[in-house]
């Protein structure tokens, strides 16, 4: 299987300036990559330049400024090179699928976060000194750099990373080869719905709580925005106060993202280590969590009808901030390395059918949390009967594939 592996950097004050100076010269190659490119296809030939080409004139930009872009990898600089060309190539591709085409963008030195090495050996080395206790990994033109490993990496490394994520500094190990762990079979299958009020919940009547991080610090967050705010959007240069601000904003959202993959892993592992199946919705969260179109109002000139935008907003937010999307990744990831099955289900109707007689009925669920059956009488968690209705579409799924 191939696996990625991200640990914490702890570089020292130099080796942390050299990261920032790899990353504004990446930065900066890439940008005057992108130049050029518009400049040839606004010329009169309409000349279209490639990566070939680009990655040709590496040699002679590294010869010119060897204090900046000679100091680097030419095989990361090629790699950011090769970002461009994909950023191009999709598009291109949204193009012909009548898509909203996004040209590629001049990216700043806060936005662009990440240097990739395509090769361990090649201006990088994982673990570096293994005479020593300490985990190290060489970067071209850093030096060595102490790494917070925490858990041991298998199979081989075949690139490796270095981000930027607001003050700290990870390096991500791409492995392939890596080794399945299977776990001992449970003989349990098991449905989960997924919801705002209760994280998922369970066939088995369990319901997980939604710690719903963003919500729990929506006023920090709102406080720190609002100072932010009081600072020119545009400017050549932020002060003091403006880069603190705006660090203070970047500080809590990465504090939301680890507590939230912090709980979806946690809860994946209790799933993956008690069920040798999990059925999940097949859910569209983008679908879900689209604006509501405006009402135009007939007997108003400009005016709108309401359209409940503010109630979906909310509703929207609280979807978003559950992350299943994210979830279900890590779901699918860890039943693989442990020779699980994961199967998503289509999700209509999950919570409308009952279980008992099969009658569907928008009647049926006439609240958030209450189902009662208007053919049969049947009463349950809605939540409940929407993941006995998963787990049972499941069962079908694997009775069609045996």
């Amino acid at each position: 299987m191939m696996r990625a592996y991200k640990f914490l950097l702890r570089p020292t004050g130099r080796q942390e300036q050299a990261l920032a100076g790899m990353l504004a010269d990446h930065c900066s190659l890439y940008n005057g990559a992108l130049q050029e490119r518009r400049d040839a296809y606004r010329h009169v030939s309409k000349t279209t330049v490639r990566y070939g080409g680009q990655s040709a004139q590496l040699k002679e930009i590294r010869a010119f400024d060897p204090e900046r872009q000679g100091r680097w990898s030419f095989s990361s600089q090629q790699a950011t090179l090769r970002r461009l060309d994909r950023a191009f190539a999709a598009f291109f591709r949204r193009i012909k699928a009548g898509q909203a085409p996004g040209y590629p963008r001049f990216r700043s030195v806060g936005r662009f976060d990440t240097v990739v090495f395509p090769k361990d050996g090649d201006g990088c080395r994982w673990n570096s000194t293994p005479h020593d206790r300490q985990t190290r990994v060489r970067l071209q033109g850093v030096g060595h750099v102490r790494v917070h490993r925490h858990r041991p990496v298998r199979g081989r490394v075949k690139t490796i990373s270095v981000k930027r994520e607001g003050t700290r500094w990870y390096v991500i190990l791409a492995c392939d080869e890596v080794p399945a762990e299977p776990l001992p079979a449970t003989g349990s299958i098991v449905g989960i719905d997924m919801g705002v009020r209760h994280f998922f919940t369970t066939s088995d009547g369990e319901h997980v709580a939604n710690p719903s991080f963003l919500q729990a610090m929506a006023d920090e967050l709102a406080e720190a925005q609002r100072h932010l705010a009081t600072f020119p959007k545009r400017t050549r240069q932020r002060t003091k106060k403006h880069r603190a601000a705006a660090r203070k904003v970047a500080t809590i959202h990465a504090k939301i993202r680890r507590q939230r993959l912090d709980h979806h892993h946690k809860r994946a592992n209790e799933l993956i280590r008690d069920h040798d199946v999990i059925a999940h919705e097949k859910l569209n969260t983008a679908g879900m969590t689209k604006s509501p179109e405006a009402r135009a109002d007939p007997q108003s000139t400009g005016g709108f009808l309401p359209n409940g935008a503010a109630a979906k907003a909310g509703l929207n937010r609280r979807i978003l901030d559950a992350g299943w999307g994210l979830f279900f990744g890590i779901l699918a990831q860890k039943a693989e390395s442990a020779a699980r099955r994961v199967i998503p289900v289509d999700a209509r109707n999950t919570s409308r059918t009952c279980p008992t007689c099969g009658h569907v009925a928008k009647e049926n669920r006439l609240t958030q949390a209450g189902f009662e059956c208007t053919a049969c009488g049947f009463t349950a968690n809605a939540d409940h009967v929407g993941a006995l209705n998963v787990l049972s579409r499941a069962g079908l799924a694997l009775c069609d594939v045996a």
